[in-house]
């Protein structure tokens, strides 16, 4: 008999033994697998409702939030039509992006996803304008205003107040929540620190704030 023959089957009670531990082990194998799988869906699935929640509820950083104006920060030399820009704004965990619309529009915005804070990115190609694209669920923002055109997000981003210097240089000043102007957004950070620069803009309130520190500063 050649060994590439077939060899006969085994019989006798310690070749059963040995092929029903074998099939024990196989089984125990395959409802471990199972258990980390679902273990593991469980937990991936768990993190992302939790963060949505977060989101949702505000127990999460949100771009913005952070108390009294924050520091003007000089994030590009110029920023030529259609080009965009990735920074940090106001602090060194805020995402901020930057885009130049082809009729010289400059405009600032979180680049954080506001349905489960994914990353927010530019796509030049899409549309008459480009688009504000989030790859996680297919969320879509104006390029211009920061609104919600299609997808999950449950509103739009959040904005970063730019401004061009006369040597073309971009500087973010400010930040605007969901839903805020950005003047809305300046008068609010602004508050009472800087009250000459709220009157020039125009904040609610702002005149009367002034006439306080100017006689304060007389006393």
């Amino acid at each position: 008999m050649s060994v590439t023959d077939p060899q006969p089957p085994t019989s006798g009670p310690h070749s059963d033994a040995a092929q029903e531990a074998l099939h024990d082990r196989i089984a125990a194998d395959s409802l471990t697998t199972r258990r980390d799988y679902l273990r593991i869906v469980a937990t991936v699935s768990g993190g992302l409702a939790v963060g949505g929640i977060g989101v949702a509820s505000g127990i999460l950083h949100r771009h913005g939030d952070a108390e009294g104006p924050p520091e003007a920060k000089r994030i590009a030399d110029g920023i030529l039509p259609g080009e965009s820009l990735a920074f940090r704004y106001p602090g060194a965990e805020d995402r901020a992006v930057a885009v130049r619309l082809e009729d010289g529009t400059l405009a600032g915005y979180s680049a954080v996803c506001t349905h489960l804070a994914c990353a927010v990115l530019w796509r030049k190609e899409r549309g008459s304008e480009g688009e504000l694209y989030c790859p996680c669920h297919e969320g879509i923002f104006d390029a211009r205003t920061g609104e919600v055109t299609a997808g999950p997000p449950p509103r739009g981003l959040p904005k970063v107040v730019l401004v061009e210097e006369a040597d073309g240089s971009v500087w973010a000043i400010g930040t605007a929540r969901s839903g805020e102007s950005a003047r809305e957004g300046l008068c609010r950070e602004l508050g009472d620190a800087r009250p000459e620069l709220t009157e020039r803009l125009g904040c609610p309130g702002a005149s009367a704030r002034a006439d306080v520190t100017e006689r304060s500063e007389r006393t």
